[in-house]
């Protein structure tokens, strides 16, 4: 039973190795993550993760392990942004207001897909012309949803959470971990196991 993770992100890879997990291989997923007209949020973020579960090719006893993260201001979904004129739009159009950050697991094993969407609020201060140009020349924003990440400069901008701090990072860890022991890998005995085969 090989463990997959279909992202390239290292903050995924980086919280499953702090509760012992290291994937047989890494896949990063290729799908079209365009929203669908009037879709919502929540169920948009869910369906991306089912869909990259589904564009990974696995042998039948290998388990598929994606997510998606997005950030969402009411029915908008903020996406990851195109350039920096946008990441500056988010950032503006989030300082001062609370907003959602919604990440969704999905897991493949055989025919079954298992999938959770976990829902956390967060509020962003109003950045200042400096603050917003000194996050905004760092680079951070990009390929970050909503334009930003909590687990590095911005994290300074963020004054409150309610819900999961490793899911607004990108991967719910208690929720991955009952996933996979649904589908029965062994979370807890995987080092061991690997350690010798």
């Amino acid at each position: 039973m090989r463990l997959i993770l279909g992202s390239a992100s290292p903050r995924r890879q980086a919280l499953l190795a702090q509760i012992g997990l290291r994937p047989d291989a890494i896949i990063p997923p290729d799908i079209d993550e365009t929203p669908l007209k009037g879709e919502l949020p929540r169920a948009y973020c869910a369906r991306i993760a089912r869909a990259k579960t589904l564009a990974i090719t696995a042998a039948p006893d290998d388990m598929v392990l994606c997510a998606d993260t997005t950030v969402a201001l009411g029915r908008r979904i903020l996406g990851k942004p195109h350039d920096k004129a946008q990441a500056t739009q988010f950032l503006l159009t989030l300082g001062g207001r609370r907003h959602q950050v919604i990440t969704a697991i999905a897991l493949k094993y055989g025919d079954q897909i298992w999938t959770r969407e976990v829902v956390s609020q967060v509020k962003m201060k109003r950045l200042s012309e400096l603050e917003l140009k000194s996050y905004l020349d760092s680079n951070e924003w990009q390929g970050k949803a909503g334009g930003y990440a909590i687990q590095g400069m911005a994290e300074a901008f963020i004054s409150w959470i309610s819900g999961s701090f490793s899911a607004i990072v990108g991967l719910p860890v208690a929720e991955t971990v009952a996933l996979l022991t649904t589908a029965g890998y062994p979370v807890y005995g995987a080092k061991e196991l690997k350690d010798n085969l």
